[in-house]
């Protein structure tokens, strides 16, 4: 409270607290680069190289490097819950954001699934389904964004974390029936990941149909707006026409000229003069 009245501050009390709620709003819409959703988009892009460090350690079978090779998947994971969330609650998305986060997405797993698979640990068909499905979909979202946007579904967020806790179990260095659970959890992350990647190409082909038929929609009406436009000027222009020759018309004298009618009125002598 600095004491100082509304007007001496520069008019009424309501413009100040309005010009600052716009200024605030605008503030807010315009997030800049650096806030904390990008940079944990950020973090997880730099714990890739580390993480494959990490795994790679040794030759990639040391439980202890592994150990720490999960830590850095399993921060990687845990923030990019964080950062969509923090981004869609505080309006932080940005034009950064909305390109950097899924490539941090796939960018981790996709190489937890290569080193996995190049150490001899997973099946190479396992990383090929996953890699395939999450190329293609985001492949697929690009083919559909003129008509629409697929949400994310209930199925995609649980398939994300099968295949985060699938990977991450096969990250540690188990043995006995924990390998062996690992096993059928990746199995069921897989049925997830075919299940939904269906989904979503349903959700595509219809979406897309439902575009291309808006769109032929409002061609045809553009047509017919274009066609009553040119049958209407056609018919103003008719009836200007038509207007236009009864005045014509009307503006004419009847019968013999004016003149020879005042002359056929006089005498022989005053025609003739």
């Amino acid at each position: 409270m600095t004491g100082v009245p509304a007007s001496a501050a520069g008019g009424s009390g309501s413009t100040p607290a309005h010009r600052g709620g716009k200024l605030g709003a605008a503030a807010v819409n315009q997030a800049g680069l650096w806030n904390i959703a990008n940079i944990l988009t950020m973090v997880r892009l730099l714990l890739v190289p580390g993480f494959v460090m990490l795994l790679l350690h040794d030759g990639g079978y040391d439980p202890v490097w592994r150990s720490f090779a999960w830590a850095a998947f399993a921060i990687a994971m845990i923030t990019d819950v964080f950062d969509g969330h923090l981004a869609r609650a505080y309006n932080l998305v940005t034009d950064f954001g909305k390109i950097a986060d899924p490539i941090a997405d796939k960018a981790i797993m996709g190489a937890a699934l290569i080193c996995l698979s190049w150490l001899g640990d997973l099946p190479w068909w396992i990383t090929g389904v996953i890699l395939f499905r999450e190329l293609g979909i985001t492949l697929m979202r690009f083919w559909v964004i003129r008509h629409s946007v697929i949400p994310a579904s209930r199925g995609g967020k649980v398939k994300t974390l099968a295949q985060g806790i699938a990977v991450g179990m096969y990250v540690l260095a188990l043995t006995g029936p924990l390998a062996t659970l690992r096993f059928w959890v990746m199995m069921a992350a897989v049925v997830l990941t075919v299940v939904t990647g269906l989904d979503y190409v349903r959700q595509a082909v219809v979406l897309r149909r439902r575009g291309l038929a808006a769109e032929r929609a409002a061609a045809a009406m553009e047509a017919v707006t274009a066609a009553a436009d040119v049958d209407g000027a056609a018919g103003a222009r008719t009836a200007t026409d038509e207007a236009a020759g009864t005045a014509e018309g009307a503006a004419e004298p009847l019968g013999e000229p004016v003149g020879e009618r005042v002359a056929g009125s006089r005498g022989p002598a005053e025609a003739e003069r």
